[in-house]
C-alpha cells in the first residue's frame, strides 16, 4: 500500500552513517588514539554485559552508544593521563544486527546490519540467481504487532535499467528480503517437488537432460542396482 512505501522511503531519507549505529554485544570496535599507545589500534568486542575492557582506562560501558559518542567517552577518560586525546572509534564487525534474505539467492539467511544497507545491497551481498523475479523483489518488515507489519514490492530490474532508486530504501534490523522464483521457475521447481520430492528443489528447472536421467537413478536405486548388477553377473559369466 502507499502508506507502507511512505514508512519505507521516509527511513531511507535519514542519512545513515557510521557515527549513527548504536553498537550492541558481540559488535568488534577497533580504537585509535596515537597519543594514548595503550590503547591505540586496540581491538575489543562488547561483552554481553555491555562493557569493553581497556588497558590504563579499564572497563567502560559502550553499549547503546554511537562509535562518536564512545570516542568522545574514551576522550574525557584518557584526559586523566593525557593532553587533549583525539580518539577514533570505528565498528570493524557488525555482530549484533541481522537483516535477512531468502529466496531465489546464492547465500540466503542473515547478514550483518550495518546502518546503511539498501535493497541493492542486501541483493549484491546474497547473489541473485537466474531463477530470481527481479521485478518483484519483496521486503518485509516484521512487528510484534500484526497489524503494523509493513511490506512493499521493488522492482529492482527496473532500478537498474532506468536508474530509479527511489525505492532503494534503507533496510532496518530485522527486516526480511525475499527474491522470489520467476512463474516459470516456480512451475518448475513445483515439478521437480512431485517427480523427485527428496532431491533439492533448487536445482530442479537448470538440470540438462543427462542430470535429470541421474537423478531418476538416484531416486531409484534399488531398481538401477538390480539391473546394474545383473548385467555385470552376465558379462562375468560369459567370458
Amino acid at each position: 500500500t502507499s502508506r507502507d512505501i511512505e514508512a519505507f522511503t521516509r527511513a531511507h531519507e535519514n542519512i545513515v552513517s557510521d557515527d549513527a549505529y548504536r553498537v550492541a554485544p558481540p559488535d568488534v570496535l577497533t580504537i585509535s588514539c596515537p597519543i594514548a599507545p595503550e590503547i591505540d589500534q586496540d581491538t575489543q568486542q562488547i561483552r554481553s554485559d555491555g562493557k569493553i575492557s581497556l588497558r590504563l582506562l579499564g572497563e567502560v560501558y559502550v553499549a547503546d552508544l554511537t562509535p562518536k559518542e564512545i570516542a568522545a567517552k574514551l576522550e574525557k577518560l584518557l584526559s586523566r593521563y593525557y593532553v587533549n586525546p583525539t580518539v577514533s572509534v570505528r565498528v570493524s564487525e557488525y555482530r549484533s544486527k541481522v537483516y535477512y534474505v531468502f529466496g531465489q539467492v546464492a547465500s540466503p539467511g542473515a547478514k550483518p546490519y550495518t546502518g546503511r544497507d539498501t535493497v541493492l545491497d542486501a541483493l549484491a551481498l546474497a547473489g541473485p540467481t537466474n531463477l530470481a523475479w527481479l521485478e518483484k523483489i519483496e521486503i518485509v518488515r516484521p512487528d510484534a504487532d500484526q497489524q503494523q507489519r509493513k511490506k512493499i514490492v521493488v522492482d529492482v530490474n527496473r532500478m537498474m535499467r532506468q536508474g530509479d532508486t527511489r525505492l532503494n530504501v534503507l533496510l532496518q534490523p530485522g527486516d526480511v528480503v525475499f527474491v522470489p522464483p520467476t512463474p516459470l521457475a516456480w512451475l518448475g521447481l513445483r515439478v521437480q517437488e512431485l517427480l523427485f520430492p527428496v532431491s533439492p528443489v533448487v536445482s530442479a528447472v537448470s538440470l540438462p537432460a543427462s542430470a535429470v536421467s541421474s537423478a531418476y537413478i538416484l531416486q531409484e536405486p534399488s531398481a538401477y542396482r538390480a539391473r546394474r548388477d545383473y548385467g555385470r553377473r552376465r558379462r562375468l559369466f560369459s567370458r
